[in-house]
């Protein structure tokens, strides 16, 4: 069915767009909640009457991200972590850290905007990401993480005869494993830091904080998709029904010639 935004909805369009959307997704979710209405002659005259205050707040709407754009891309994000020393982070970056961080530049955004490989990054490393801004306008972030521990890598690394520091794992995919067969020097660091309580204290809590960052993460995906979800089960309901009421005429016509038998 043909509906008429009132509103930037993520996915269908921009506010006073026309488009077509599946009926239970309309009339559970995006009729109750005021974000577009049916398309029909008077409202279509309700739009045009709107017209030139749309177009006025599009203008707004894409100068703010050009202008989000340009601060996005002017200098990369710097996130500071506890890592250990083959460079896998104690937690993890996620798109809600990296909201955080952009707030404190005084850049808002919504966590849904920011495309995160896999969710979150847990590596140090330099990584490129994608912004959506509005309609098709979109940014790329470049996003260090850091040791927050890197002085204190390299007195280990010192103390294991002088091993190097992962100069690799910043240009690293986010998305590649780590391999399993790992050298001997870094097989002893982690035996170390292993042994160490305040660092079996500081994993512990971080186990902790990386348990509560991916509840999160599971919550943002079911917000996302709740939607969809929503408007398949309604259109599923909708098809079922109509297959219900067939048997029951079928009862009835099959009926009648009983009773005439009995007569």
């Amino acid at each position: 069915m043909k509906v008429i935004l009132n509103s930037d909805v993520t996915n269908l369009g921009e506010e006073g767009d026309i488009c077509a959307v599946a009926p239970g997704y309309a009339r559970n979710y995006l009729l109750p909640k005021g974000l577009v209405m049916m398309y029909n002659e008077q409202n279509l005259a309700r739009i045009e009457e709107r017209r030139a205050e749309i177009e006025e707040r599009r203008t707004i709407k894409r100068k703010e991200a050009a202008s989000i754009k340009e601060r996005i891309e002017t200098e990369p994000l710097v996130i500071s972590m506890t890592a250990g020393i083959n460079g896998k982070l104690f937690g993890s970056v996620t798109a809600s850290t990296i909201v955080e961080q952009l707030v404190s530049k005084g850049i808002e955004l919504e966590r849904k905007r920011i495309e995160v490989p896999e969710h979150s990054l847990k590596s140090v490393g330099t990584y490129k990401l994608r912004i959506k801004l509005y309609a098709d306008q979109e940014a790329i972030l470049t996003v260090k993480v850091e040791a927050a521990n890197a002085r204190e890598l390299e007195e280990k690394r010192v103390r294991l005869g002088g091993a190097k520091a992962p100069d690799a794992a910043p240009e690293a995919a986010p998305e590649v494993d780590e391999s399993d067969d790992e050298s001997e020097p870094v097989a002893e660091a982690d035996s170390e830091v292993s042994t160490d309580p305040e660092i079996i204290a500081m994993q512990q809590a971080v186990a902790e904080e990386e348990a509560a960052e991916e509840e999160e993460v599971a919550a943002a995906a079911e917000e996302e998709v709740a939607a969809a979800v929503e408007a398949e089960a309604a259109a599923v309901v909708e098809e079922a029904v109509p297959e219900e009421a067939a048997p029951e005429e079928e009862t009835e016509s099959e009926g009648e010639p009983t009773e005439r038998s009995g007569e």
